[in-house]
């Protein structure tokens, strides 16, 4: 009996343990969109659109996901400005975070 109790609660941690793990392939809310290393990525996007002769400057993130590859894509939508912050447009922003931590701006493209 003790060691069916026993596989039952393992059974039930690991299902847990698989509900909070971001899976390969599907895309999953980022919980904290104020941590640091998603508003770095999130200034990444903006810096690298920039440089496509852009002047952008970043305001904030609006919400993000992350999906799971050979690193970790970041579709972010964040909201920045040209010229004036009251003037803020939101941009949903694709960033590729390898595990080297070498990243590209996969796309960057206005909410309409």
């Amino acid at each position: 009996m003790k060691f069916q109790s026993l596989v039952l609660f393992l059974l039930v941690l690991l299902v847990s343990m698989a509900k909070n793990q971001a899976l390969p392939g599907g895309y999953t809310p980022i919980k904290n969109i104020n941590d640091p290393y998603v508003i770095e990525i999130a200034q990444f996007a903006v810096t690298e659109y920039n440089k496509r002769g852009h002047k952008l400057h970043f305001n904030k993130v609006i919400s993000g996901e992350s999906q799971v590859v050979a690193g970790i894509n970041y579709r972010l939508k964040l909201s920045a400005y040209d010229s004036s912050p009251e003037r803020s447009s939101p941009f949903v922003a694709i960033v590729y975070d390898s595990p080297q931590h070498i990243r590209n701006l996969t796309s960057f493209s206005p909410v309409n």
